[in-house]
């Protein structure tokens, strides 16, 4: 699948990111045990963006889409206290990896990149708060492009970023296999030291799961900070639109990769 400059500036054309997510209907893969040493291989040669200290006793993985209600719902009530109470104290080593079901989930993945190890998480928080603005717009591409510039791109950045094909591709494979290899059925999925946790989680409901694999006497050590890459755009934050409100009857939205046209080649 290609994915050129013509074609991601298409996005106004896309249909509503909102309408694509759905509701699962069986969460069959919670509580299963995935290898994880196949976990931390993320396929494609794609590199994760790690929070928290290596040395972690507990590592988290969530597969996450910028276009699920129920992803948003975690990042904007959930995570910054998870943050806070297991990875700022050396308890986990979080990975938040890219689940991509559409184009737009690809566009908000790339700027994320595109903006740099200090600023990648910034720009999935931004986006998270701010998803009901741009993800249900009926001009996406105009509004993701609007607040990329309040995070510091500008039009020739944003258009830059969302040609990156390499990116792109990595980020397919990282997709299928969580597919195909690991049994994801929908977003977000949790993996901690390897178990499933299928589903939007509470703070205490990872706690039920993370807590018992500490050992006793754990001695917080200082979380891995990343470093700044030269001549990236700025990390400023927008004011965040109301949250974004979840489907009724689930509490995850269905792996869809299908729901991503392929580009047309680039002219």
């Amino acid at each position: 699948m290609n994915f050129t400059r013509r074609d991601t500036l298409m996005l106004a054309a896309a249909a509503s990111a909102l309408s694509l997510c759905g509701v699962a209907t069986a969460n069959a893969a919670e509580g299963d045990v995935i290898a994880v040493d196949k976990l931390m291989a993320p396929a494609g040669d794609y590199v994760d963006h790690v929070q928290g200290s290596e040395t972690a006793p507990v590592t988290v993985i969530e597969y996450a889409s910028p276009t699920c209600p129920h992803c948003a719902d975690f990042a904007n009530d959930v995570l910054p206290g998870f943050i806070e109470s297991y990875v700022d104290t050396g308890k986990v080593k979080l990975i938040v990896r890219p689940f991509v079901r559409n184009v737009l989930d690809a566009a908000v993945f790339m700027l994320a990149e595109a903006a740099g190890p200090a600023n990648y998480h910034n720009v999935l928080s931004t986006f998270f708060k701010t998803q009901t603005t741009w993800a249900s717009s009926q001009t996406p591409r105009d509004a993701i492009l609007d607040i990329a510039k309040q995070l510091g791109f500008t039009q020739e950045t944003f258009d830059a970023a969302l040609t990156n094909q390499d990116l792109f591709t990595r980020m397919e494979a990282v997709r299928d296999q969580a597919l195909n290899d690991f049994g994801l059925v929908g977003t977000p999925t949790f993996y901690v030291n390897g178990t499933t946790l299928s589903g939007d989680k509470t703070l205490e409901q990872l706690a039920a799961a993370i807590d018992p694999l500490v050992p006793a006497d754990f001695v917080a050590s200082t979380p891995a900070t990343d470093v700044p890459a030269a001549d990236t755009p700025a990390a400023s934050t927008v004011t965040p639109a109301e949250p974004a409100a979840a489907p009724a009857g689930g509490t995850m939205a269905p792996a869809t990769p299908d729901a991503m046209a392929p580009a047309a080649p680039a002219q």
